[in-house]
């Protein structure tokens, strides 16, 4: 055998790359270390406190809440730790209820879960806090229809609840010590990311700096925003921060049209707006006015007028607190958005489509153990709501990496249930695999997986007292489920065989050639304020597009590779958002108006481009011919509609 043909041989032997990228761990993600010690302690202590007792039940219940709120405990402002951990408790304590409620009762406990499922299911697509609600909701019904529970109906719903406010109440033992608000935090560090972007104009980093700006700034007007929700008033300190978030915008404008010159800001610009980052996070008032070079174009003129403005805000102590415009809207009242989001995913097509999905594998899996003997059958049905899950990637590889996780997990599992005794000495054995599941968390699925898994082991054997013998069965329910997802959950459904990402970036082009109506269209509204928001949006849906191209490319052939094809032009429809925001600051800064005839061949050139995209999931190039002065302030602009058309079109 010659090397060439060695070496071949071993590229068809080595893992596809769609499953390397799950088993791989990301390594630049930092351990969470006081994650780390709270889930050491918050799942041990309940166990240490049940043997005292003699009740070790009632300390495994206890325990398992408190598993949930580990597993939630992810946020870094502390509000929203409390929104993240003390919802999706109380859809918890109804699971449990309702598992308990059904245990037993055979064919009547399979309608239930099944309903459960679909509701379940519609609630993971209205958010992460309802997706992580709906989670529990559907495990812990499972868990209380497999698994016997202590009496009166009472106790179970309330033990978990108390596991999870015992998670809850060490989250926020800092809170009173903290010295920095998470939401200056984040404020600043969209400072620091805009100081990037500039620093990075004109160079072929540009594009990834633009993504973190993006980023930063979700971060930021989420966490802001968020908390303005829960007050009727307006803080003083809210204020300003918003009000400090609001005017980064027009330098974030200002970006692409220092970027479309090629030619790099001088240096004093980034390190003037690195300097504002530090006086957001330590709130310094009274500044002195940034000393910047003299702008020679109207690009520089918008990024030298956005910057001194942005300098008088932040050093300002007390802006006005009734002329602070909120770039993406203030939240309505709670009651307003329960009511708005329950309508939307009562109409929701995808919502009522994922709901069926997993009440369908959910009814599979309940009504399977129900047939066929299969001791401790509700972990077939956990199973299936892990993998299921919309947003924690391809459902495939989710299948495959829930395998290996949990074959991992049993390999630990299985020396600590044949060598510990029940009694105390799980407690310090708890306490060592705990500390897995944040540590191992931020590394991927499997390495989560892995993690939980002994933990929920051990668990489990405190209420049913199985010891080893838990381990082979519990593989087996594993790939049971795992199996039913793969067919009843991935192969039975026509749209797990296309790539998702064209519909949705169809419906992005749309949305920016309405964005250039607000630009640049004679006799348009001109609303400042609904531009930025417009944009805002825009790059708001191309950032889920990203999230969703990243989770096609862990699926298998032909999806994963038809999906590499869609990145060239996610990365061309950004670029014309970019160059319209440009062209936009530079006639605010002294370029002539485009012609009314060329914005009108532009917009309908980008809707010619979203039917075309809608129409085929195959991509073709054809030749756009955009007519118009090459020295204008539109020419960019038509070139990256160009290039987007030379991607992208329908086929003939």
């Amino acid at each position: 055998m010659t090397d060439t043909e060695a070496e071949s041989g071993r590229r068809r032997a080595a893992p596809p790359p769609w499953l390397l990228s799950g088993l791989r761990p990301q390594s630049s993600t930092p351990i969470p270390w006081a994650a780390v010690v709270r889930a050491s302690v918050a799942l041990a202590a309940p166990l240490a406190v049940g043997f005292a007792l003699d009740r070790p039940a009632y300390g495994a219940l206890v325990s398992m809440g408190a598993l949930s709120g580990v597993i939630g405990d992810t946020a870094d402002a502390y509000r929203m730790r409390i929104l993240n951990i003390a919802v999706p408790q109380l859809f918890g304590a109804l699971g449990i209820l309702l598992g308990t409620l059904v245990f037993g009762t055979g064919w009547a406990a399979v309608a239930a879960l099944t309903l459960v499922g679909l509701v379940s299911g519609m609630m993971s697509t209205i958010g992460a806090i309802a997706s992580v609600s709906g989670l529990l909701l559907l495990l812990n019904a499972v868990v209380g229809a497999g698994l016997p529970m202590p009496n009166p109906w009472w106790v179970a719903p309330l033990l978990l609840t108390v596991g999870g406010l015992f998670v809850l109440t060490m989250s926020l033992l800092a809170w009173p010590l903290r010295r920095k608000l998470p939401e200056r935090v984040a404020v600043a560090g969209t400072y620091l990311a805009v100081a990037d972007m500039l620093a990075a104009a004109g160079t072929d980093a540009y594009e990834e700096q633009r993504h973190a700006v993006t980023q930063s700034l979700n971060t930021s007007y989420d966490l802001i925003l968020a908390r303005r929700a829960r007050y009727h008033g307006r803080s003083n300190a809210g204020v300003r921060l918003l009000a400090q978030l609001n005017v980064v915008i027009p330098l974030v404008e200002a970006a692409p049209a220092v970027h479309v010159r090629r030619r790099p800001l001088p240096d004093e610009i980034p390190a003037a707006v690195r300097e504002l980052a530090a006086a957001v996070e330590e709130s310094r008032t009274g500044g002195a006015e940034p000393g910047l070079p003299a702008p020679d174009s109207p690009a520089t003129r918008a990024v030298d007028s956005a910057l001194r403005h942005a300098a008088a805000v932040v050093h300002k102590a007390d802006p006005d607190p009734y002329n602070v415009d909120d770039r993406l809207g203030r939240p309505a009242a709670l009651g307003v958005r329960i009511r708005r989001t329950t309508r939307d995913v009562l109409l929701s097509g995808p919502s009522w489509r994922y709901g069926l999905r997993l009440a369908l594998c959910i009814g599979l899996a309940q009504a399977l153990t129900s047939l066929v003997p299969v001791e401790r059958s509700y972990w077939v049905a956990l199973t299936v709501t892990f993998v299921l899950k919309p947003d924690f990637g391809s459902v495939f590889s989710r299948a495959v990496l829930r395998s290996v996780g949990t074959a991992a997990g049993l390999v630990i599992a299985a020396p600590v249930l044949a060598a510990v005794p029940i009694g105390w000495w799980d407690v310090p054995v708890m306490v060592m695999l705990a500390a897995l599941i944040p540590a191992l968390t931020a590394k991927g699925y499997a390495f989560q997986t892995a993690a939980i898994t002994p933990v929920i082991l051990l668990l489990s054997d405190l209420l049913n007292h199985q010891g080893v013998q838990l381990v082979w069965p519990r593989f087996l329910d594993s790939l049971i489920g795992c199996g039913i997802v793969l067919v009843a959950g991935y192969l039975l459904w026509p749209e797990s065989w296309h790539v998702r990402v064209g519909h949705r970036l169809a419906d992005a082009v749309t949305d920016i050639a309405g964005y250039v109506t607000y630009a640049f269209e004679p006799g348009g509204s001109g609303d400042r304020a609904e531009r930025v928001r417009a944009r805002r949006r825009i790059y708001r849906d191309l950032s889920v597009i990203r999230s969703e191209f990243q989770r096609a490319l862990t699926e298998p052939p032909p999806v994963g590779t038809r999906a590499a094809a869609w990145w060239p032009l996610v990365v061309a429809v950004e670029r014309i958002v970019d160059a319209t925001t440009a062209a936009r600051v530079r006639v605010n800064h002294g370029a002539p108006e485009p012609p009314a005839a060329e914005v009108a061949e532009i917009q309908q050139q980008l809707r010619e481009l979203a039917d075309g995209i809608r129409a085929s999931e195959t991509l073709v190039g054809v030749r756009a011919e955009l007519p118009g002065d090459e020295e204008g302030v539109l020419a960019p602009l038509r070139q990256e509609v160009a290039a987007a058309r030379a991607i992208a079109s329908p086929q003939p």
